[in-house]
């Protein structure tokens, strides 16, 4: 099977489904072959929106055989069963960040992905902007000299209570939501060695989850990263790279819109300077990334190696904290 004819399901309808991945989907030339709810009439109003079959139920999408992959924007606390399902049945699976926290589910999931020849790709799709590259290719020309420190915040202020952010049962708090942002881009300039040197969560006392927090990280080379992130701030969406001769920052770190052209901002001792970058859609370049993958085996292990290492690190943050 090629690429562009894999059919692909989605379990729930959530705000990020219809906002960003199903357009994204349909914008690559995939094939939507059916969305799931545990509402009939909400399956339907997103099949007659965006077409595909709509089915009550996620565990009958499950058992069509025209769905070849699934991707699963559910809330986190329900990552690990419906991922699991999937990949028992055969699909390939794109799972919304975090996939997870729990380094042992992640693993389980890995070891299911890797027994079935399927991919299990985690959903963050700012890796796919090729925005990041840019400031890789800097890096690595030494336009800042050795870096020595990531700072990536991400931030927003959330008033609303009542979305599934604040229930600690369906895996909520500002860690999981946001914080996995920078940990996860820290790890694009650090080394194979990343460990949590220390960590902080403020936690909500109503709703028993976290709304801030900050995490330090090292790899045992000589570079740090500062991660922050929360609920309860003004809106920040930005890292930066500090070298020996210089710094390198990005202003829209995480999640430019397709038609924006990001700004890079290099300073050094006597020269500042903003590059405007091409804009790029990483919604769709992340959903042909995925589809792609499914039909290369031999590139599955990385995907499956950096979910469980992310795993790892939430996890390190959030004991660190405790």
């Amino acid at each position: 099977m090629t690429a562009d004819g894999i059919g692909i399901g989605v379990l729930g309808c959530a705000d990020i489904a219809a906002r960003r991945t199903i357009p994204a989907i349909l914008g690559a030339g995939m094939r939507l072959a059916a969305v799931a709810s545990r509402s009939g009439d909400k399956a339907r109003a997103f099949a007659d929106r965006f077409g595909g079959v709509a089915i009550a139920g996620y565990q009958r999408l499950l058992e069509r055989d025209d769905v070849d992959a699934v991707y699963i924007p559910l809330p986190i606390g329900m990552h690990e069963e419906w991922a699991a399902a999937a990949l028992e049945a055969g699909k390939h699976v794109l799972v919304e960040k975090a996939a997870t926290a729990d380094p042992r589910a992640a693993r389980r999931l890995v070891g299911l992905a890797a027994e079935r020849g399927l991919l299990l790709m985690e959903n963050f799709t700012f890796l796919q902007h090729s925005q990041h590259a840019e400031v890789g290719r800097l890096v690595a020309e030494g336009a800042i000299g050795r870096p020595r420190l990531f700072t990536g915040e991400f931030g927003f202020p959330l008033t609303d209570r009542s979305t599934i952010r604040h229930h600690p049962e369906l895996g909520g708090g500002s860690l999981l939501d946001a914080g996995c942002y920078p940990v996860r881009a820290a790890q694009l300039f650090l080394g194979g060695s990343t460990n949590v040197l220390g960590s902080t969560l403020d936690i909500d006392e109503c709703a028993q989850v976290d709304v801030a927090g900050s995490a330090l990280l090292g790899d045992g080379n000589g570079m740090a990263a500062q991660c922050s992130f929360g609920f309860v701030h003004s809106y920040r969406n930005t890292y930066a790279i500090w070298g020996e001769t210089g710094r390198i920052q990005l202003g829209w770190a995480f999640t430019p819109p397709a038609t924006t052209r990001p700004v890079l901002r290099i300073e050094r001792q006597d020269h500042v300077e903003e590059r405007v970058l091409p804009a790029d859609d990483q919604w769709v370049n992340t959903i042909r990334k995925f589809a792609d993958l499914t039909t290369r085996p031999a590139e599955h292990e990385r995907e499956h190696g950096q979910l469980v290492r992310q795993a790892a690190l939430m996890e390190a943050v959030a004991r660190c904290a405790r």
